[in-house]
């Protein structure tokens, strides 16, 4: 009997290293491509035209471009690797930044000939005049030609040696970030004796041209000299005693910064660093409650409105202050009362898990709102009108440099120190070990003996006292209290910044909060478009970085290992006979 042998499975075809090039760089393309549109038609580009970044050079809305042409060139450099010769990658850049800007010339083709603006509002001829330099619709090839040159320009910059490659790269995001904050530090240097220096470096809007060279060069300089890897490098050569040694003048002369910071940069300034400290307060009573004990809680902004509206209430000077007391004798009664508030959340929702546990806390957050602009409450908390005439800490002249916010910055910086202490020493002690032993698996908790009810209404109370510090705080700094300021968004914002520092890190939750709440005060003048990047950062993290830009060893080590485990080249490795 003859054995019949089955025909071996079709095999398709692998794309030859010739082709791989022009593949990567036409999706490269299309993908920069779309960006450029969208950064077109939703305005950003015709908005940001009006501001530039170098005075009579280039403009922000110019240089969005610049960066998704360029983009487009790093990007296919990146995907090739060395999967392709260095002729075929800058070719393969300039194919991609081609594509890219081909498509805004065909943009600017279609609006020549059809009136977009019944569909888009930002398709204009002042749009189709940024995109082809004042030339109009005539000018309808300049997207595609420059997008060419760039594209292939940056494909060219990410084949040379690293040490160069990142010298530019620096240089480049420099002069971008000295140009977006000219104003933020031309405004206290005119005040000052460093006027004339001022005036030389930077325009009323953006940077002079001599700026932008000398910001360059600094970039290039000094930013690869100081890069985290060569740091940490040269640290891990250190030895324990010179390491301590080191880290005394170091840490010296950054509280000194910090001291002066708002002396140096005015009080706009302090505000920001002040709203960041706050919100680094709520950030670590979360990462209690959520990054250690794993109790997702949407509702944390009530624990923050008790703490404003006692302290408003114990001292405003206004209609509805019942004490006129000191913010000081004010503050330990506001956060014993926000704890409180913690318990009476914390005892209902002891058997709640999971979502089931994220909406019960967004509901009881939703009813402190209601109940702060409400009739019935009106009689005590102001209603719509809310609670105003809330003093300062302390009383000072105007011409004291504690004065205005300065005041509420070190008083905000004193308190989220002294709670990141706190933090950290939880994290370490029985209990902080037994809120993560919560948060990995309550059964299992439960039965190596770990008391679920004490241990979490511990992390409730904790976290609402922090929370609550914030909410005295931020009384203080605007001197009221309205029911529009305990929104939805205020716990949305707490939870972003523990996702995106790192779940469980204090190190995260401080430069999570730099980001997602310091960078966007910074940015007020842009503030059409803060949620839009504020959304495009939260997306880039979760895709790039999800286990946060300072993540806890726990976190790392977690995701690490999931990420190894989905891997299907480590899978096939693990359960094939060697």
């Amino acid at each position: 009997m003859t054995a019949v042998t089955a025909p071996p499975p079709t095999v398709a075809p692998i794309a030859s290293a010739r082709d791989l090039w022009l593949s990567v760089a036409i999706r490269t393309g299309l993908i920069a491509g779309a960006t450029a549109l969208y950064l077109c038609l939703t305005g950003i580009v015709p908005t940001f035209d009006s501001r530039p970044l170098i005075r009579d050079v280039i403009t922000l809305g110019q240089v969005a471009l610049v960066v998704a042409f360029m983009a487009a060139g790093l990007g296919t450099a990146i995907r090739l690797g060395t999967q392709a010769s260095p002729g075929r990658t800058v070719l393969g850049g300039t194919v991609a930044g081609l594509i890219a800007g081909a498509m805004l010339s065909a943009l600017v083709l279609l609006g020549s000939v059809v009136d977009l603006r019944a569909m888009f509002l930002h398709a204009s001829p002042a749009l189709w005049n940024v995109l082809t330099f004042e030339m109009g619709t005539s000018g309808f090839w300049v997207p595609a030609a420059v997008g060419a040159v760039l594209g292939g320009l940056a494909a060219a910059i990410w084949l040379l040696p690293g040490a160069l490659r990142m010298s530019l790269l620096a240089g480049l995001a420099m002069v971008l970030v000295m140009g977006l904050f000219a104003g933020l530090l031309r405004a206290p240097m005119l005040s000052g004796p460093l006027s004339g220096l001022a005036r030389q470096l930077f325009a009323a809007e953006g940077l002079q041209p001599i700026g932008a060279l000398l910001s360059f060069a600094a970039g290039a300089i000094l930013v690869p000299l100081f890069r985290p890897s060569r740091i940490r490098a040269r640290a891990q050569r250190l030895s324990r005693e010179q390491r301590r040694v080191t880290a005394v003048p170091l840490g010296g002369v950054l509280l000194l910064l910090v001291l002066l910071l708002p002396l140096g940069l005015g009080p706009f300034v302090a505000q920001v660093v002040a709203l960041i400290a706050l919100y680094v307060l709520m950030g670590l009573g979360l990462n209690i409650t959520l990054g250690l004990a794993g109790l997702l809680d949407l509702g944390f902004v009530a624990f923050f409105a008790v703490g404003a509206y006692t302290v408003g209430l114990l001292t405003s000077t206004g209609e509805y202050g019942i004490a006129q007391w000191s913010f000081w004798a004010a503050v330990p009664v506001a956060v014993v009362i926000a704890m409180l508030f913690g318990v009476v959340l914390g005892l209902p929702l002891l058997g709640m898990r999971g979502d089931y546990l994220a909406i019960a806390t967004l509901g009881f957050g939703e009813i402190i709102r209601i109940l702060a602009g409400s009739d019935l409450l009106k009689p005590w908390l102001g209603g719509p009108r809310g609670i105003t005439n809330i003093p300062k800490p302390l009383d000072v002249g105007p011409d004291s440099f504690l004065a205005g916010p300065n005041q509420i910055y070190y008083i905000a910086l004193a308190c989220a120190a002294v709670i990141a202490f706190v933090a950290w020493r939880l994290r370490a002690s029985r209990l902080g070990r037994a809120w993560i032993a919560i948060r990995e698996d309550e059964d299992v908790a439960e039965a190596l003996g770990v008391n679920l009810v004490q241990t979490k209404i511990l992390a409730y109370m904790l976290g609402a006292a922090f929370a609550g510090l914030g909410g005295a705080i931020f009384a203080s700094l605007y001197g009221s209290v309205f029911p529009s300021s305990i929104q939805l968004l205020v716990s949305i914002n707490v939870v972003a910044i523990i996702i995106v520092g790192g779940m469980g890190s204090i190190p995260g939750v401080v430069v999570g909060a730099i980001v997602l709440i310091g960078l966007p005060e910074l940015f007020r003048e842009f503030s059409e478009y803060r949620f839009l990047f504020y959304g495009a950062v939260l997306i880039l993290m979760m895709r790039f970085r999800p286990e946060g830009l300072i993540p806890s060893r726990i976190g790392r080590q977690e995701m690490h290992h999931d990420a190894a485990e989905d891997d299907p080249l480590t899978a096939t490795a693990a359960v094939e006979p060697s």
